[in-house]
């Protein structure tokens, strides 16, 4: 199975991933439809808004957290303050579930991907995806990367609240096992990332640390005006960008808080396009559509005064003046010391042919 992230990864086109995790839930209870009914709506809205892949979160409560795991979220936004008790309201999907939504997706032309948060999720997933992730809460986790690793299908490795060497670990253990593409993707564990906490130069620092994996960015900023935090983290060279993604941003609880709509998602993708149209190549030559002002705005070199057939030219009798269309002032010592074949009127334009 051919992966769209991974293939507009590697072509260095920038990726857009909405995290639907389970948002769907609260959009279902909102609009009095079946979360499969909200699931689905997302994934057509997200596909209108040109995202290239949905991702959403598989687990089950018990197996994820303790049931008196506290909460690290701002609880003005999520009041709820066990992770157990937050996981269980969200929890009731399976196999059956993300098998259609895959399928969903496939007939959508949109990619579909979900965390693993457990084992058995992780093998019932493998038929249902092209691409694992690793979030970032299991960084430390080593038996569990090994044992997606072990998939041998590409992964996204999300590196929030990580230091050096756990990093280093994590991938080393994924490389152990799995030679497939590999995205790292910046992260800050804040629901919601204050602005001054976004650290976007830490991807810069990435991309020179691991000049062999594909460097990303999963964002949980709250949206701003102009979508700077997505574009900054671009210029800096995270290809890859997975934000939180909701049909209603004034929703209380879970992840609506930071996520964006498919508005923002749209002018996202212009704005990096736009972005895109900037930065244009890296090589170092004159652009074809800059020729025309290359040839009238640079200067050659014209005679000052007249000189006459057979002087010798010095460097007195030669000034330089646009256009360009004459002999370069880069080439006068091939001019100096030339004997004149004709009389060359003040203020002429040279031309080696004048010139023995």
């Amino acid at each position: 199975m051919e992966s769209v992230i991974i293939e507009r990864a590697l072509n260095g086109k920038f990726v857009l991933i909405a995290e639907i995790g389970v948002n769907y839930y609260d959009i279902a209870k909102k609009m009095k439809i079946s979360p499969m009914e909200a699931a689905k709506l997302m994934i057509n809205e997200a596909k209108k808004a040109g995202i290239h892949a949905v991702k959403f979160q598989t687990y089950k409560a018990e197996t994820l957290a303790a049931k008196d795991s506290p909460y690290y979220w701002d609880i003005t936004e999520e009041p709820t303050k066990s992770q157990h008790e937050l996981f269980k309201k969200f929890d009731s999907f399976g196999y059956n579930e993300y098998k259609e939504l895959s399928e969903y997706c496939k007939s959508s032309n949109i990619e579909f991907l979900s965390t693993a948060f457990d084992f058995e999720s992780a093998d019932y997933l493998n038929e249902l995806m092209n691409v694992y992730k690793i979030s970032s809460s299991d960084l430390s986790n080593l038996p569990f990367i090994e044992y997606q690793a072990k998939k041998n299908k590409p992964m996204l490795l999300s590196i929030g609240a990580s230091n050096e060497d756990e990093i280093d670990k994590a991938i080393e253990t994924i490389r152990k096992n799995n030679d497939k593409p590999l995205i790292l993707l910046h992260c800050v564990l804040e629901y919601p990332t204050p602005y001054d906490h976004a650290n976007l130069n830490k991807i810069a620092t990435l991309k020179r640390k691991y000049p062999d994996v594909i460097i990303g960015y999963s964002d949980h900023t709250k949206p701003d005006e102009s979508y700077d935090v997505v574009k900054t983290a671009y210029n800096l060279g995270a290809i890859v960008v997975e934000k939180h993604y909701t049909l209603d941003k004034t929703l209380k609880g879970n992840d609506h808080y930071h996520a964006m709509n498919p508005e923002d998602a749209e002018k996202i993708i212009k704005g990096i396009e736009f972005i895109e149209k900037l930065r244009g190549s890296y090589d170092l030559k004159c652009l074809d559509t800059e020729l025309k002002a290359r040839s009238n705005a640079r200067r050659s070199i014209v005679s000052l005064g007249k000189i006459n057939r057979g002087d010798i030219v010095t460097k007195e009798m030669l000034t330089y003046k646009r256009p360009g269309t004459g002999i370069s002032p880069t080439e006068i010592d091939k001019i100096i010391g030339k004997k004149s074949k004709i009389d060359i009127e003040d203020d002429t334009i040279l031309k080696t042919e004048m010139f023995e």
